[in-house]
């Protein structure tokens, strides 16, 4: 277990797979960002490859509109 605050800033099941994206906060470091893909390639079917793009890009978009709202509150 991790000795340093972790948030959640969004998380979504895209293909199958899950991403999920968090704010770390180590003590006596910088504050970064860690997204967490899936361990193996996602195939996706042509057809299929628009909306899982949209996805990821809503997902990382949440994830910005979290950690901004943070950022505004002092964290």
């Amino acid at each position: 277990m991790p000795n340093h605050p972790i948030t959640p800033l969004a998380s979504s099941r895209i293909n199958h797979d899950t991403i999920s994206i968090e704010l770390r906060e180590p003590n006596a470091m910088p504050s970064m960002v860690r997204v967490v893909w899936p361990l193996q390639a996602s195939l996706i079917d042509p057809k299929a490859f628009p909306d899982a793009a949209a996805a990821v890009a809503q997902l990382f978009a949440r994830a910005h509109i979290v950690l901004a709202s943070l950022q505004a509150h002092g964290r």
